[in-house]
């Protein structure tokens, strides 16, 4: 037999000493896992590094819980706040609605009544007109200039009722498609010789060549022939050198059909000012016309705008949206202008 190896007294206590250092003791739980057939595994697990290990994930699920807390509170707390607010704006739109029931039963009661005084009021300019003229070669010249005076505030009035009418009753669109220049240079032959008379300067520019619209053409050469009125008067407040410009232009799927002069201008305060009913800066003028200007813009899903300096001009821009050219009418050089309504009269602002 061979005998066992002794450790030499040098080396075995700091073998002993080094392995000793090693040794820790730990306070496990013993785990048994079966493994299929084959048998089962022994797992021992710290107490220690579980408890940690559960106190991390303790203190994890701890703030999950308190972030998803925060968020569902916050949700709440929205949600809370959207439903009043669309509570409020439903109280608002019914309120509103009720008031616009009431205001359109008041236009029609008003529409009527206008209706019924303007037939008195064509009967009296008439007969003023016939009293004038029979005293042609009358020595009172100054009974016939009240005559004159009367019946031109009659005609006042009956423009301010046929405008209040138009106003109060809309007529319904009848759209077809024009092109934007022809509209334009529909207003210009009508009020030529008004321009020339008035040495005003009165020239289209189509910087928008084939854009179509879908539009009533009765309705936009009212809207029109108002604005350019309105600009001529513009133009004779300054007193010299009247130029008005009216422009097509195209700008992000929608047409701009601008009136510009170089007429006295519009102080920042009153440019809404301008499409209130009755307000007017125009001698004679109702109040009414631009106010019918908006609501034709309106109409057609378009908006009315202006843009004006102060001693320097004022641009009235009417923005509508291009209708798309069809195959047919793509190589049309122009479209059949429109046409004003055979009776009326332009608008008055």
């Amino acid at each position: 037999a061979v005998a066992p190896t002794v450790a030499s007294p040098e080396i075995a206590p700091h073998y002993v000493e080094k392995v000793n250092k090693k040794k820790q003791t730990y306070d496990v739980y013993d785990l048994t896992v079966p493994i299929a057939d084959i048998g089962n595994i022994k797992i021992g697990i710290s107490r220690e590094e579980l408890d940690r290990r559960t106190r991390t994930l303790r203190g994890e699920l701890i703030r999950q819980a308190s972030v998803v807390a925060v968020v569902t509170l916050l949700l709440l707390v929205s949600g809370y706040v959207v439903i009043l607010m669309l509570v409020r704006r439903s109280r608002a739109l019914e309120a509103k609605a009720a008031e616009q029931e009431q205001l359109a039963r008041i236009g029609t009661l008003a529409a009527g009544l206008a209706h019924e005084i303007r037939n008195p009021l064509n009967s009296l300019s008439l007969n003023m007109q016939m009293l004038e003229e029979d005293l042609v070669g009358d020595p009172r010249l100054g009974t016939r200039r009240v005559l004159a005076i009367t019946r031109g505030e009659i005609g006042r009035l009956e423009r301010l009722v046929t405008d209040f009418l138009a106003y109060a009753r809309p007529r319904p669109l009848e759209r077809r498609r024009v092109l934007a220049s022809s509209l334009l240079e529909h207003a210009r032959d009508l009020l030529a010789q008004q321009a020339a008379a008035e040495r005003i300067q009165l020239r289209v520019e189509d910087a928008a060549p084939g854009a179509w619209l879908e539009v009533d053409p009765q309705q936009l050469s009212q809207l029109l022939l108002n604005l350019t009125q309105n600009a001529f008067f513009a133009c004779e407040q300054r007193g010299f050198g009247g130029k008005v410009m009216l422009r097509a232009r195209r700008e992000a799927g929608q047409v701009a059909l601008e009136v510009e002069d170089n007429g006295v201008g519009i102080a920042a305060e009153d440019r809404e000012k301008v499409f209130e009913v009755f307000y007017s800066t125009r001698k004679g003028g109702t109040g009414l016309g631009l106010a019918i200007a908006r609501r034709i813009a309106t109409g057609h899903g378009g908006d009315l705008e202006v843009e004006s300096t102060p001693g320097e001009g004022t641009i009235m821009r009417l923005w509508l949206p291009e209708a798309e050219a069809a195959a047919d009418e793509a190589s049309q050089p122009a479209a059949a202008a429109a046409t004003v309504p055979a009776s009326g009269h332009p608008l008055a602002s």
